[in-house]
């Protein structure tokens, strides 16, 4: 859960919406599941934190998350496995859980 001031889904401006929706397209279809914070952390949290931590300003977490997703296509030089192991390790280095 992120610690700053966030807009829930259920609250969230059509702006918002829209922002959330569109940075979604430049993502593998993988990531479209949706994983029950409950099960990650036991807690009862609307939302990815990540993702949320932007949800104050809707063109920077369209903008932010749409430059990664691009980061993730398949005609890149490095494929997606070694994107993922990427990010795990810097996310286990950095002590994060997601």
């Amino acid at each position: 859960m992120t610690w700053i001031k966030t807009v829930p889904p259920s609250e969230a401006s059509e702006e918002l919406k829209q922002a959330f929706a569109n940075q979604a397209h430049f993502y593998p279809p993988e990531y479209a599941v949706r994983v029950d914070a409950a099960e990650v952390n036991n807690e009862n949290v609307e939302g990815a934190g990540i993702v949320s931590s932007h949800s104050l300003l809707p063109q920077t977490l369209y903008h932010a998350f749409s430059t990664y997703g691009t980061l993730l296509q398949d005609d890149l030089p490095l494929k997606r496995y070694q994107h993922e192991m990427i990010a795990a390790t810097v996310s286990s280095l950095n002590r994060c859980f997601y």
